[in-house]
């Protein structure tokens, strides 16, 4: 007689459907599958090389077509920092 016994999971069963009732465990039970499902649709899309893909649609307005006057980046050189020595 171990703390989740085979009884117990009966009463636990008959709890959750008297409290959410067969129609929404049923429907739960499916959109749980449908989203398996597209989770697997997607791992395997994912998995597919580059070239079979679709490239991005071009933008539509004008102004993102045009080019920059000048680049946005940012110019700087890493430096490490030195950790505080440590007294306990």
């Amino acid at each position: 007689m171990g703390l989740f016994d085979w009884k117990h999971w009966i009463v636990i069963l008959i709890v959750v459907v008297l409290v959410f009732g067969t129609k929404k465990l049923k429907n739960l039970g499916t959109d749980v599958g449908e989203s398996i499902k597209g989770f697997r649709k997607a791992m395997n899309d994912d998995d597919k090389p580059a070239e079979q893909q679709v490239p991005p649609a071009q933008p539509v307005h004008p102004q993102a077509t045009s080019p920059l006057s000048q680049p946005h980046t940012i110019d700087a050189t890493a430096q490490k920092v030195e950790e505080p020595i440590r007294k306990d």
